[in-house]
């Protein structure tokens, strides 16, 4: 793991000392990206309407060839240890983020959400995920320089999730979102009342007098609820491929940015990757691994570490067998049109 130093004592490791490649002026320039991607995309869906295929593999390939031409950038210019770190924290972050469309598409449709007003919604809860990212990463990174052993608090969570997630998709409980048992949804009935048609992209309006909520704010809430649930294990997963702060940061960037435009992509495919929970959980777990063996590394030295490209072909490889065995699982007979729903995370705690 690079831009990382610790200095062991018997019996004892002290906290990281986290380096970055990020220089004032390249995090100056990468937020501002990163908000002007943001503007561009509430301006694109100030109008509702139904995404087209056409558009939506337009925008996918654009967000798919903007993180790698950085990819470039950060190879070149710091060398192939941080490139390879920001490729595998790319595909790590990737990946989970299609579990979140999972969720999304769900909230959607548990909310009867309008297809004009879909990929308003997701801007909603991908500009929420950022936020809360950049939160977590934040506190990540400071738990790294002044907690001994933030490392295995990091592997604890991911492991925890990893088991969650695979007891999850054994019993099938992530198939289903009860709107009314939502605790944001609850909450917000409580203090407001919430009107039963949608209007357009308005999260309030005023009716008999008073200020009352759409169902589209009721949606937006429960989808930032979702978004917490997530920051919490995606964060501590790219921390264990590369502890600089700012590589965590633009792998969490780019794999959220093209959200909207890849769950259009996507929609039709995602019910059939019915294996991909049990594919995050081998990921998850490896990852957690990886972090509790670099932890003890520090005290032992002898106590071997899993290098970034053995991980990066492990997590190609996970990802390559549970799409194909859940292509195949759900391949439709010759006479029946569609496939079983596949399995989404569950929204712990909401």
């Amino acid at each position: 793991m690079t831009g990382m130093s610790i200095s062991a004592a018997p019996g004892a490791v002290t906290a990281a000392e986290v380096s970055t490649v990020g220089s004032p002026t390249l995090w100056l320039v990468t937020i501002f990206g990163v908000l002007a991607l943001l503007v561009l995309d509430f301006l694109v869906t100030r109008r509702p309407h139904e995404v087209s295929i056409r558009e939506a593999l337009g925008w996918s390939a654009f967000y798919i060839a903007l993180p790698l031409a950085f990819a470039v950038f950060v190879w070149l210019r710091f060398g192939s240890g941080h490139g390879l770190d920001y490729l595998t924290g790319y595909l790590v972050e990737k990946s989970l983020s299609v579990d979140n469309l999972f969720v999304f598409m769900l909230l959607l449709a548990a909310f009867a959400v309008p297809t004009e007003l879909a990929q308003r919604v997701l801007l909603f809860g991908i500009t929420g995920a950022l936020v809360l990212r950049a939160i977590f990463i934040a506190l990540g990174a400071a738990a790294l320089q002044t907690i001994d052993f933030a490392f295995l608090i990091f592997a604890a969570i991911l492991i925890v999730t990893a088991v969650k997630l695979l007891r999850d998709a054994v019993t099938g409980h992530e198939k289903q979102i009860d709107v009314s048992s939502m605790r944001s949804v609850r909450l917000l009935r409580r203090f407001m009342p919430v009107v039963d048609r949608y209007h357009g992209t308005a999260l309030t309006i005023r009716q008999d007098g008073r200020r009352a909520l759409t169902p589209l704010a009721l949606v937006v809430v429960a989808v930032l609820a979702t978004d917490v649930v997530f920051a919490i294990d995606s964060v501590p997963a790219v921390f264990g491929i590369t502890e600089d702060p700012y590589l965590v940061f633009v792998t969490n960037a780019f794999a959220l940015l093209g959200l909207r435009a890849l769950y259009f992509v996507l929609h039709a495919a995602l019910s059939r990757l019915v294996h991909l929970s049990y594919g995050l959980a081998a990921i998850l777990g490896l990852i957690g691994v990886k972090l509790a063996l670099h932890w003890a590394h520090g005290i032992w030295p002898s106590v071997p570490e899993i290098p970034t490209l053995a991980s990066l072909g492990a997590i190609v490889g996970i990802l390559a067998v549970v799409t194909v065995t859940s292509l195949r699982v759900t391949r439709p007979p010759t006479d029946t049109p569609t496939g079983p729903p596949g399995p989404a995370r569950s929204v712990a705690g909401d």
